[in-house]
């Protein structure tokens, strides 16, 4: 069952470390069999309060190939430095 890692991005101190971020984690999310469907895209925010300013949106094969890429040594200094360049927020959503 396919699943998917949705990322929100907000307060951001630091955009080109985010675009080192952004190029950098396309192969980590590739090595674990992922693939972005949407990624910093405009956001039409339809209904309540939305203080993001980013959006992306990764499809995975599944759960567990989600938690490898997020939990990987690959992915562990990205996402040290996504953290130290803005204020974020991923999920983890298992599909239908």
């Amino acid at each position: 069952m396919p699943a998917y890692v949705i990322a929100y991005a907000g307060d951001v101190r630091d955009d080109a470390a985010l675009q080192e971020y952004r190029r950098r984690n396309t192969d980590a999310v590739a090595n674990h069999g992922g693939r972005f469907i949407a990624r910093g895209g405009a956001v039409d925010v339809l209904e309540g309060p939305w203080p993001w300013e980013r959006v992306a949106m990764m499809e995975f094969p599944d759960a567990d190939a989600a938690r490898a890429w997020y939990g990987s040594e690959e992915y562990t200094p990205l996402k040290a430095m996504r953290q130290a360049a803005s204020t974020s927020q991923l999920i983890l959503v298992e599909g239908t």
